[in-house]
């Protein structure tokens, strides 16, 4: 089945994309636990991320720091925080959350609800830093 990761690669689905090349894709969460909370994934569709090979799984780390270090820029944040956890979608996906202490990243905390503006804004801002 085709993850919903998939949709937004081959623009099925509506996103806010921040940058892409060939194999990556880095978009807004739109359910982020801070403003400028992105998802970076593969655009091949892979479940979990140790399946990738080796040339796949460092293009993915190098495209998301390339995206943590505009974010960095441009965001009021102490640092981007990272997770992989690899349960909410079968597809690979590395969540960068700004954050400016350890229980920002709780994903047990309240998510916001952002409108379309200001999404479109945020994803505007960093990838104006790219």
């Amino acid at each position: 089945m085709t993850s919903i990761f998939t949709k937004i690669v081959n623009r099925e689905i509506e996103s806010f994309i921040v940058d892409e090349d060939d194999d990556n894709l880095a978009f807004l969460d739109i359910a982020p636990l801070a403003k400028g909370h992105i998802l970076v994934i593969p655009k091949k569709e892979t479940d979990y991320i140790f399946d990738l090979d080796t040339i796949e799984y460092l293009s993915l780390w190098n495209f998301t720091q390339k995206v943590a270090t505009a974010m960095k820029k441009v965001l009021p944040c102490d640092r981007i925080g990272v997770s992989v956890i690899g349960f909410e979608v079968p597809h690979v996906h590395i969540h960068l959350v700004p954050i400016n202490n350890i229980s920002d990243l709780n994903f047990e905390n309240k998510k916001l609800n952002l409108t379309s503006a200001e999404m479109k804004k945020i994803a505007q801002l960093i990838t104006s830093a790219i």
